[in-house]
């Protein structure tokens, strides 16, 4: 590789980054010019591709090298959209105050900020969940940018998130006093808001009036969004009378679409209806997906036919279309924890890397309360200290911590203890226990212990 390197061009640099798909090899590549040839200049696509390889493999550090170099160059300005693939960068890696140094840096780079940036930082900073932030930027929003249709969507968004959908049409009432023409997606924000707070007639009068006064047609989110709220509500006959109305308007049925109608059959215990509207699907041309399959799975949990909904996973398996993912794993686990099985359970969540998927933290989450309601305490404390090893946490470990108390096993309540305190589940009634039972035992070492791991926490 020096040979070709030390001979290559910047525009020759480029074919080669964009064709390496290793990003260490990449990054080797890029560096290599450099190396018999101190004046070598890279070209802006050069340090575009580098950095979005970098990025996407979260390889930061690196990236930031790159950006450092890129911020010395006088020769070209670098694109706003290069900034804006960082930010994202940070954003899904869950870095917001990094994300937020990255916007506020782009001026440095001679690069002029326009709504594009602050809508892509906006954008990242609601997917990091940071709304201190995203407040304090939303309150001095002209001193950023002049808001588009994308800034109003992100911040209507936002106020739905935080279920404060009387917010978000004020936010809404603001973007169309202001000249702002709403789209599908803000119509789709706003009626799935008003559903999920169970204001249908609301919902779907905004769904007349996207049409009627802002000639914006209903897409699948919006239908999608209606149906759901019917479903909860018991309307199945208008859920499906929507279905229809789709048809007749021309709009697709997807597999979003006939997802969200099996998962309001499956809920409403009209599972020998599934099949039927599974031939339907399949006719129209539209197979189903993992979101479907995982519906029917759930469906049947509920309908405590564990062995049907074990067959779904093997049939899914074997056909290989689509792939069982974390979801299709914790509706399984917690059907078995729900029937008293926990110990299956837990030789499934182990058996989950075998089969390509890993567990999350709902996973650990599901087993970890199965197992304490079925009072195998030690297996509880044992998965609990796996959880932590991977920085993940019970929602409360007060019932471990009462079975321990009772069982007497000293030990092992010292080892949940420390772990509950590094995880900061400071329950104080657990606390409590813990301490008056080992007063209770009159034993001083196991005491002096819990008041160090207080003091520590």
């Amino acid at each position: 590789m020096d040979k070709v390197t030390k001979k290559v061009n910047p525009f020759r640099l480029a074919t080669l980054l964009r064709l390496e798909k290793d990003p260490k090899m990449a990054l080797q590549l890029f560096q290599s010019p450099k190396i018999g040839n101190p004046s070598f200049r890279y070209s802006s696509l050069s340090y575009d591709l580098i950095i979005q390889k970098l990025g996407k493999a979260k390889m930061f550090e690196q990236m930031e090298a790159i950006l450092q170099e890129l911020q010395k160059e006088t020769r070209f300005t670098p694109p706003e959209q290069l900034f804006c693939s960082v930010i994202k960068f940070y954003g899904r890696d869950r870095k917001p105050q990094i994300a937020l140094q990255t916007y506020e840096r782009i001026p440095s780079f001679r690069c002029p900020r326009t709504v594009r940036a602050l809508n892509t930082l906006l954008n990242a900073l609601l997917n990091c969940r940071d709304m201190e932030t995203f407040g304090r930027i939303h309150d001095e929003l002209d001193q950023y940018a002049s808001p588009d249709l994308c800034t109003y969507n992100i911040l209507i968004k936002a106020c739905c998130l935080n279920n404060s959908p009387d917010h978000a049409f004020q936010m809404f009432e603001e973007m169309v006093s202001n000249g702002i023409q709403p789209n599908a997606i803000t119509f789709g924000t706003l009626i799935t808001s008003l559903c999920s707070n169970s204001r249908l007639n609301e919902a779907f009068r905004l769904k007349e009036d996207m049409v009627w006064c802002f000639n914006v047609q209903p897409n699948s989110l919006v239908y999608t969004s209606l149906m759901k709220g019917l479903f909860k509500a018991n309307e199945l006959a208008r859920a499906f009378q929507l279905k229809e109305e789709m048809v007749d308007n021309g709009i697709e049925l997807d597999s979003g679409v006939y997802s969200t109608l099996i998962a309001g059959l499956c809920n409403a215990g009209r599972m020998q209806e599934i099949d039927g509207l599974l031939k339907k699907m399949k006719s129209n041309g539209c197979e189903p997906d993992i979101v479907t399959y995982n519906a029917i799975i759930c469906g049947l949990c509920k309908e405590a036919d564990l062995e049907s909904a074990f067959g779904v996973l093997n049939e899914i398996t074997k056909k290989g279309h689509c792939k069982p993912d974390v979801f299709t794993y914790n509706i399984l686990i917690g059907g078995l924890c729900r029937q008293g099985r926990a110990k299956e359970a837990a030789e499934l969540v182990e058996d989950m890397p075998r089969r390509g998927c890993f567990p999350d933290v709902v996973t650990y989450r599901i087993l970890f309360d199965g197992l304490c309601r079925e009072m195998e305490f030690a297996e509880a404390g044992h998965l609990l200290d796996e959880m932590t090893f991977k920085g993940f946490y019970p929602r409360s470990a007060h019932k471990l911590v009462e079975g321990l108390c009772k069982t007497g096993d000293l030990k092992l309540l010292d080892s949940v203890l420390s772990n509950m305190a590094e995880g900061l589940i400071m329950d104080l009634s657990a606390w409590e226990l813990a301490v008056g039972t080992i007063l209770c035992e009159n034993r001083s070492q196991e005491l002096l212990t819990v008041i160090d791991i207080i003091k520590s926490a």
